[in-house]
């Protein structure tokens, strides 16, 4: 995701050899394990130093120009993701889980709130929307569309779909659970008063 890595690799290589040449030399000849200079490098980009040297690196021009273009590359790669067949399985399966869906369902219910808000204030659509309501013959075809038959099975599949909607599901078990225990402290009460 971050391929500042080709940036910070010589500069911790360059770390790791001025410690390993300034360290003193063990008595037993052995070299440092792996553990202990992991550790130590650390230890050294944990201090203020190391810290400075890192958003030194990150002011960077170059840097940046190049996280910038990751970020698209990571764009990229999230659209083609998305949009595999992979992806649209993925997806499909996801939203076959009532407790997913309706997570899924919440986080975006702002975002198609605040769109629609937004349409209805913008002057142009709102035009438009007067102009289609004002028209005579909308009118004659909306009363036909409603009296008409596909209409009132579109309706049926309206409400079909609002019976299946995860958010609408999760909202009826709630009221029922809550009646339940309603009902269920109303039988307790009538039993502790007899």
């Amino acid at each position: 995701m971050f391929n500042g890595s080709k940036f910070l690799i010589p500069i911790l290589l360059l770390l790791l050899g001025l410690i390993s040449g300034c360290a003193p030399m063990e008595t037993s000849g052995e070299e440092m394990d792996y553990d202990a200079t992991k550790k130590m490098v650390v230890d050294i980009l944990k201090t203020d130093d190391g810290k400075k040297a890192i958003q030194e690196i990150m002011k960077d021009k170059e840097m940046q120009q190049n996280l910038i273009m990751e970020q698209t590359v990571v764009s990229d790669t999230i659209e083609q993701t998305l949009t595999s067949e992979k992806g649209k399985e993925f997806w499909k399966t996801a939203f076959e889980d009532p407790k997913f869906a309706e997570a899924y369902a919440k986080s975006m219910q702002t975002e198609h709130e605040t769109l629609i808000k937004n349409l209805m204030k913008d002057p142009e659509y709102r035009g438009m929307m007067v102009e289609i309501l004002k028209d005579p013959e909308l009118e004659k075809e909306l009363i036909t569309l409603l009296k008409s038959t596909e209409y009132r099975q579109h309706m049926q599949t309206v409400i079909t779909e609002t019976f299946e909607s995860p958010l609408f599901q999760a909202k009826i078990q709630e009221i029922v659970v809550k009646a339940s225990d309603e009902i269920s402290k109303q039988q307790e009460k009538k039993e502790e008063e007899s």
